[in-house]
């Protein structure tokens, strides 16, 4: 199988500086590289992951959290290739879990070694690529979605760390009154930020040709409601260069509805080997 994928940024219209990060990384047991804005690659020699921060912390700290969260994944995935199997595998999730517990820490350590850098923490959304399964790991509110090409539903499917998102998902609140609730951007849960432990949600996804999956910041979701973002993840993902891309259109629509917060995305499709 091949992945195509389109990752883009936005500050937005308020906010002076973006504290949103995202990556695309292709590794072996033995090396890694990064990947770009768009491209494809094949899974058949190596895995891919791509991951979405929001970081947090005041000033420039947290801009520096989500680069931290992104930038350790390329010290410790690599070293776990070994782990990546078909199927679901006990070993992957020790990884992310590991991988998690990592950037916690460093996180950690560095807001209280640093008076400048007090109380910085981030948000994590992380997928990994195998051959027919997409392993994920997360902490925060940022997003990961899924939209099968068969159902054509789009289903989110991490958990928003937040008292909002624990009433959305028990059917107190409907998507509008938790988009407009005043306490939605308070985190229960997230990356560093003083906090003793941290627990990331873990679980895998099994996909098929024709597949879709988003991983977004939370300035998307308070531009786009879901309706709108199933129905630009339908369109045809571009990543030729000629004209904008599936993560630019959700982006500036995004910002155009709200543009409040960073705004970030990036779009994972599934492809054949034939195309």
């Amino acid at each position: 199988m091949r992945l195509r994928w389109s990752g883009q940024t936005d500050r937005g219209k308020v906010r002076k500086n973006n504290e949103d990060s995202f990556l695309g990384l292709q590794f072996d047991a033995r090396e890694f590289y990064y990947l770009g804005k768009t491209g494809e690659a094949s899974l058949e020699t190596a895995d891919l992951v791509f991951a979405v921060s929001d970081g947090m912390g005041g000033a420039m700290a947290g801009e520096f959290a989500s680069r931290i969260a992104v930038e350790k994944i390329t010290r410790l995935l690599p070293r776990a290739f070994q782990h990546s199997a078909t199927g679901m595998d006990a070993g992957v999730d020790d990884v992310l879990n590991e991988l998690f517990q990592q950037i916690h820490k460093a996180l950690n350590y560095l807001g209280m070694s640093d008076t400048d850098c007090a109380g910085m923490g981030a948000t994590l959304s992380l997928a990994w690529f195998t051959p027919g399964w997409m392993y994920f790991a997360h902490v925060g509110d940022s997003r990961i979605y899924y939209l099968p090409a068969r159902e054509g539903v789009l289903r989110q499917v991490t958990h928003d760390d937040t008292y909002v998102g624990w009433l959305f998902r028990n059917g107190q609140i409907n998507e509008r009154e938790a988009r407009n609730h005043p306490r939605r951007n308070v985190l229960q849960k997230a990356l560093g930020a003083g906090h003793q432990f941290v627990d990331p949600q873990v679980g895998a996804v099994g996909y098929e040709p024709g597949d879709k999956f988003l991983l977004c910041t939370d300035g998307v979701m308070d531009g786009l409601f879901d309706e709108r973002l199933r129905d630009l993840l339908k369109e045809p993902i571009n990543t030729t260069g000629n004209g904008p891309t599936i993560a630019q259109r959700i982006v500036a629509s995004a910002v155009e509805q709200s543009g409040r917060d960073n705004t970030t995305a990036m779009v994972v499709e599934i492809g054949s080997l034939e195309g």
